[in-house]
């Protein structure tokens, strides 16, 4: 039992590295490809922006129904 906590750690690094290995080799290779992907990235953002428009719309509307089902039933 007293060996348990210690594999998890070390699985836990061991997964942890690997993962920073990656993102820093993909940001790496990112920075190399430069400016063609701007256009890419402009699309990204628009989209990105458009879903977080999407998601306080509906949480507003949530929000705004909640309310009113509180006050209908005398909450």
């Amino acid at each position: 039992m007293d060996w348990i906590p210690a594999v998890f750690v070390a699985f836990k690094v061991l997964v942890l590295v690997t993962g920073m290995f990656f993102a820093i080799k993909w940001h790496y290779d990112q920075g190399k490809k430069g400016k063609a992907y701007q256009n890419e990235r402009r699309a990204v953002l628009r989209a990105g922006g458009q879903v977080v428009a999407v998601f306080v719309l509906s949480l507003l509307g949530l929000g705004l129904l909640t309310s009113y089902l509180i006050r209908m039933l005398g909450m």
